[in-house]
C-alpha cells in the first residue's frame, strides 16, 4: 500500500488546533516528549499481554484502539517537530543512511544484534 502524507499541511493543523486552544504555552518540547511518550505507553498497553501470534490478528475492536494510539504518537511527534522546526524527510534520510551504514545487509541479515555487537 502506498501511502503520502503532506507532514506540512499536518504541522500547519496541529498548529493552529493548538493556537485557537491557547495550547502554546504547553507546548514546549519536554511537555510533548511526555506525552508522546504517555501515549507510546497507552500503545504498548494493547498489546502487553498478547502473544506474537496474537498481535498479528487482533480484532477490529482491538485494532481500533491501536489506531487511535498510534496516530496520538504520530501526532505528537509533528506537534514536536514543529516546535523545534525540524525537518522530518531531512532527518528520515539522514537516519536511514546512518542505520545502513551501522547494519550492513552482510552483517545484519537474520540478525537482531545490535550494531556494536555484529
Amino acid at each position: 500500500m502506498t501511502q503520502v502524507i503532506n507532514i506540512s499541511k499536518w504541522k500547519k493543523r496541529l498548529s493552529e488546533f493548538a493556537k485557537i486552544r491557547d495550547w502554546g504555552q504547553f507546548h514546549n518540547p519536554k511537555n510533548l516528549v511526555m506525552a508522546m511518550s504517555v501515549e507510546c505507553s497507552e500503545l504498548v498497553e494493547h498489546f502487553q499481554w498478547l502473544t506474537s501470534e496474537q498481535s498479528l490478528n487482533m480484532s477490529e475492536e482491538q485494532m481500533e484502539g491501536v489506531k487511535e494510539e498510534m496516530a496520538d504518537v504520530l501526532l505528537y511527534m509533528l506537534r514536536l517537530s514543529d516546535v523545534l522546526d525540524v525537518d522530518i524527510e531531512e532527518i528520515l534520510e539522514m537516519k536511514f543512511k546512518r542505520n545502513g551504514e551501522k547494519y550492513p545487509a552482510e552483517k545484519a541479515r537474520g540478525s537482531m544484534k545490535k550494531y556494536d555487537k555484529l
